[in-house]
């Protein structure tokens, strides 16, 4: 059969539009659809300015940062540098952000400054969700995953090797202030470095017995972060924590396709999940607005 022709330099001889170039049901119209309803009291609640500021040069759209992230985050693209790359090389990317090309450092900065507001679109999707009737609220179900805490793991001690290290702590202590005082110089009108790190070490052990005291469930506590509990992961034990979601199926009516769509999240320190359930459904009532009755048969 003949060949079809090759010309890298082709042009169009009907310009398309932006919204030609990706079908009907491609995923970033919903995203753009999402955000774009969003008033000024919502842009407000998330911390973002939705009108820029007077003086300076002319600024990204909130709204394509936002869209950027968002379908970043529905295909599995978090870093700021692959986002800008998908700014330049993917179409639903241009056309997200109408053919503009945020670098890396914008995405970041955007992310940075409202990365906490953000949060606050899990419960605005879901509401969104429920309204068009696209989740079966009848079924739900929770599970947990362990992720690991910045902390290292063999700094995490009981009530005794707690008191074994303020032992050794005071003792050095008492050390290194001997060796500051002796002699007939002047004491320095600093603490020496040495000395400084001893005594933050023994208050940081002393707050952690105490909190160890405190909370009666807790059994070991860790000096770097004081929340984060061990527990058993996909590779071994860990020091971290144990990620809740709870998830309900899309309804097939309404919906195309099949999935799960998250209806709460959490993290707790229980490595357990059992008891997690109850609070769960409680935090997707909270997001979704309606209440489904447990079944206790």
């Amino acid at each position: 059969m003949p060949l079809r022709p090759l010309n890298r330099e082709q042009v169009w001889l009907l310009p398309p539009t932006l919204g030609e170039l990706i079908p009907n049901d491609h995923p970033a119209r919903f995203v753009a659809e999402f955000v774009e309803p969003l008033d000024r009291v919502a842009w407000i609640e998330l911390g973002i300015g939705p009108d820029g500021e007077p003086l300076g040069a002319p600024a990204y759209h909130p709204r394509a940062l936002l869209c950027v992230w968002l379908h970043g985050f529905m295909t599995g693209i978090r870093s700021s540098r692959k986002l800008e790359a998908a700014c330049r090389d993917q179409v639903p990317y241009l056309w997200l952000t109408g053919w503009q090309h945020p670098d890396h450092n914008t995405l970041w900065r955007f992310y940075q400054a409202h990365r906490n507001a953000m949060r606050k679109l899990l419960k605005y999707t879901v509401v969104t969700a429920v309204e068009l009737d696209l989740i079966d609220l009848a079924v739900q179900a929770v599970d947990g995953t362990k992720i690991a805490a910045n902390a290292a793991g063999d700094r995490t001690y009981d009530a005794a090797d707690l008191q074994r290290l303020l032992n050794r702590t005071e003792a050095a202590i008492i050390e290194l202030e001997a060796q500051n005082e002796g002699g007939d110089d002047p004491p320095p009108p600093r603490l020496p470095e040495e000395l400084q790190t001893a005594k933050k070490l023994h208050q940081r052990v002393k707050d952690a017995m105490k909190h160890l005291a405190q909370q009666e469930r807790i059994k070991r506590v860790n000096l770097t972060d004081g929340d984060a509990q061990l527990m058993k992961g996909r590779n071994g034990i860990i020091t971290g924590y144990n990620a809740q979601a709870m998830v309900s199926p899309l309804n097939p009516d309404t919906a195309k396709g099949k999935g799960l769509m998250i209806t709460a999240t959490e993290v707790v320190n229980s490595a357990s999940d059992s008891g997690q359930l109850a609070p769960m459904l409680e935090k997707a009532e909270e997001l979704t607005g309606q209440r489904v009755p447990i079944n206790p048969g």
